[in-house]
Formats: structure tokens, sequence, C-alpha cells
């Protein structure tokens, strides 16, 4: 165990020995995500949804047992024999503070976040705590858990002081522990202005120095971590302190618009994009770590035949991906380590209570494509075609870009607003009416289908991780 810290563009030991961290996000567990944990909408949309069907006792049963089975000492123990060294950890802030009662810590948080942490110190692993959503929405999407299209801690100056003491009380918590590599204060800010997020940095490594001057601070560019370009020379200010880029490539997504096959030209293009996204920490000799990345997966009961072409295919972006990474020696974290099947390097297994009971309707949801991420629109794309065309016609070209590119493009936006949020929304009592009836020893056994004796491998992905994890 080494507190671990950064120096030039490396994060080195109490011995100045350079630690590269590869590993995972623990997405869909302290921070539900609907494409990763089977919901529709978000996650406090589904909570209040399930309290109301079943009643607030056998719904907070069944959420806290989810949590503990999501991630026990067998998941840490297999996650380590493959050679990984770190789990990032995304956290909603609605476990430490309610809304209603602002600034009132729930000590309750901490409870499965401390029982992680010391299962993963107990194999060697280090954690990121990171903050996925805070108060308001620091970012327009699902995963901040606000329900809404705007993006509205940077605007609400509350939201953002709610933020900086929330920081406060796990810098407090966490500030002896070495098996904390550090803190990931705000996920993927989209800040329209450029300018807010910069200023919010400032405030809140001011306030986490105040309590905790020894914990890496990973800061994430703005726009989905991606653009740094407005950041001058802020780092000047800001010591042992990382920077996060977020580096999907589309090649390994249903909407990529070529497949990949590898070429000279793609790779340069994929080697070129990651590279434009370091670029300001790589003229200033800085620190990057890649805090999200990697492909999403084909699935047999919705791409049938050639759900193994399919894959070979992203396993091949991921590959080439993580050649780039090696060559720089890039600390990463992949995303994700457990979900149902979309994404994970392990997998609930289809004939699970929980993927038993919600069988047809994933597959509605599927094909409704209302969750965002990696979304296949094929079967009602001619459905929001007419209100995209509507929109394109009424509005002139140089109005349509309300928000910071690349967030989102204009027919991206009103699937967002139509599919993600407006016909998501009528499907979350639906998704909450089939636990109606279920008793606690029934609730345990859904809840216990996330256990990792209750998951598939993701063989050819774990392989890949392995291989890399193994390079000096």
């Amino acid at each position: 165990m080494s507190l671990l810290k950064v120096s030039g563009t490396k994060i080195v030991n109490e011995d100045g020995a350079e630690v590269i961290l590869r590993g995972a996000g623990l997405g869909g567990w302290m921070n539900m995500e609907n494409f990763i944990s089977g919901y529709p909408g978000c996650e406090f949309q589904i909570r209040h949804a399930l309290a109301e069907a079943i009643g607030a006792e056998k719904s907070e049963f069944f959420f806290d047992k989810f949590l503990e089975y999501f991630f026990m000492d067998a998941d840490a123990k297999f996650f380590s024999a493959l050679g990984l060294n770190c789990i990032r950890l995304p956290f909603n802030y609605h476990h430490f503070e309610d809304d209603m009662n602002p600034r009132v810590l729930k000590e309750s948080g901490f409870k499965h976040l401390d029982r992680v942490i010391e299962l993963c110190a107990a194999h060697n692993i280090y954690t990121i705590l990171d903050l996925h959503t805070a108060p308001g929405g620091q970012n327009t999407g699902w995963h901040s858990d606000h329900g809404g299209h705007l993006a509205n801690f940077w605007v609400h100056k509350d939201f953002q002081d709610r933020t900086i003491w929330l920081w406060e009380q796990l810098a407090e918590h966490y500030k002896s522990n070495k098996w904390v590599a550090g803190y990931n204060p705000l996920n993927e800010p989209t800040d329209s202005a450029h300018t807010r997020v910069v200023a919010f940095y400032h405030r809140i490594y001011t306030a986490i120095r105040a309590v905790d001057s020894e914990h890496i601070i990973f800061f994430d560019g703005n726009t989905w971590a991606q653009d740094f370009s407005h950041f001058g020379e802020s780092h000047t200010k800001w010591d042992n302190t990382a920077y996060s880029i977020h580096d999907y490539s589309p090649f390994g997504f249903p909407a990529s618009h070529e497949p990949y096959v590898g070429s000279e030209e793609q790779r340069f293009r994929m080697q070129r994009t990651y590279e434009k996204k370091r670029e300001w920490m790589d003229e200033r000799g800085l620190c990057v770590w890649n805090g999200e990345w990697g492909p999403v997966y084909a699935r047999k009961q919705y791409d049938g035949e050639a759900t193994e072409r399919i894959n070979e295919t992203r396993f091949n972006v991921l590959k080439d991906q993580l050649e780039m990474y090696s060559k720089d020696r890039l600390s990463w974290s992949i995303w994700l380590y457990k979900d149902i099947g979309f994404q994970g390097m392990v997998y609930v297994s289809t004939s699970t209570p929980y993927m038993t009971l919600l069988r047809d309707f994933l597959a509605k949801k599927h094909r409704l494509a209302v969750d965002q991420w990696g979304a296949d629109d094929s079967a009602v794309k001619h459905i929001y075609k007419p209100l995209i065309d509507h929109v394109l016609e009424e509005i002139p070209p140089q109005y349509r870009e309300i928000y910071p590119h690349p967030v989102w493009r204009l027919p991206d936006r009103v699937a967002m607003i139509s599919r993600n949020i407006l016909v998501s929304e009528f499907l979350i009592k639906e998704w909450a009416g089939h636990f109606v009836g279920k008793d606690l020893e029934e609730l345990d056994e859904i809840a216990a289908s996330f256990k990792f004796e209750a998951c598939e491998k993701r063989e050819g992905l774990n392989r890949v991780l392995t291989d890399n994890a193994a390079a000096n």
C-alpha cells in the first residue's frame, strides 16, 4: 500500500516509482444507469416508482440488496486476478444528501462505498471516487439523474455550493485512506460557456485541499471530458492534479457510420481524435488519465447470428485503442465492469430471476430505443424523422447548435428529449409493476441476480485487458 501522487506526466508511489492505473468503472452501482441496470429513465424516477408500487420498506430492501450483491469479494478477487489494479467508483449525491434536506450528511451513504473500497484494498486494488451525479445536473445526460435536458448545475450557485460541501465531507472521511488513489470531483461537465467549469474547479480544488492536501485530484475536461481548450494556464494553481479524458471511439458503437476494418486511415483518425483530447495536457507536460472508454457489444437475443461477428470487430477496436494507450503508458478505466449484457466485463445471465422477470420489457425497451447509450433506433427511426425534418425546416442553420459541440447534434437532441426523456417516462411505472406482489425472499432472489456467481464473463474483453495489464 502506498499513497499515490502526480509527478509531472506520471502517477507515482511514495518511493517515486511509476504506477500505471489500469482498471474499470463500477457504473450502474451507486449511480444506477438505465442501460446498465435495465430500468427506463433516471434512478430517482425508478426509486420513486418502486416505492409507490410495493411500498417504501420493500423498495429500500431491494435496492440495498442490489447494492450489496452488485460488488462483493468474489468480484474484487476476479478483477484482481485479471491483473487490473484500479476501480473508478461512480456515485450519486443522493446517497449523501436529500434535496429537501440539503447540507445534512446521510452517514448511510458511506455504508456500501466504504465496503467496496475495503474489498478492493484487500485485493490490492486502488479506487478513484467519482461524483457522477451532482445537484442540478452538471451535464444533460440521464446519468446525471435529474431527468431533464438542461445542465442546471451551471446556472444555480447553490447546486455548486452543495457540491463543494459534499466534497468537504468526502475528503474528511477518506483523507487518511491510501487505497483511495484520488478524487474525481465532477463527471463529464457540459458548461456551455466553457468558463464556469474552470471557475468551479478552482473552488472545489481549494475546498478539497483545505481538508486533504495529499490525494490526487482528477479533473474531467469540459463537454463530456473531451475539451480543455478554455482551461488556459489554470493548471499552474493546481498541485497533484491529473486531467481526465473520455475516449470513446464511434467505431465501437452501433451508430458508427462505417464498419471498422482496422485500416491505416481508420487507425489514424482514432489516434488523431485521442491526441486532440489530450493536446492541452501534452503541451504543458501534465498527467493524463483516460477515465472512460470502450466499445459496446452485440447480444444474441437482439442481434442473432451477427453477434459474434460484431463483437470480434469491437474487440479489434478495443485492441487498437489499447495499443495507442500502451505507447503513452496511459492510465485508464474502461467503462464498465458489470451490467446486464451491453458493455460489461461480466454481465447478468439471461437465466437469472431479474432477467427472466424483465425479459419482454427489456426487449420492448430495446426496440423503442429509449436508452440513449449506444441505442439501435432502426425500429423507430421512421417515427422521429418527421419531427427532426420539421425542426431542420423551421430553424435556420446558425441557430441549431444550442449546446457546445460536440455535445448534441440536432437529431441527437430531438431523440434525447422525445425518446429518452418523454417516452421512457411513460415506461417507468411499467418497470416497477413487475415487482408487485413479490415478498422479501423473492426480492432478495431478484437482486441476487447481480451476484458475481450469477454472471457470465465476456472472455474476449477480459483476455485483451489481461494481456494489456501484464505489459510494462
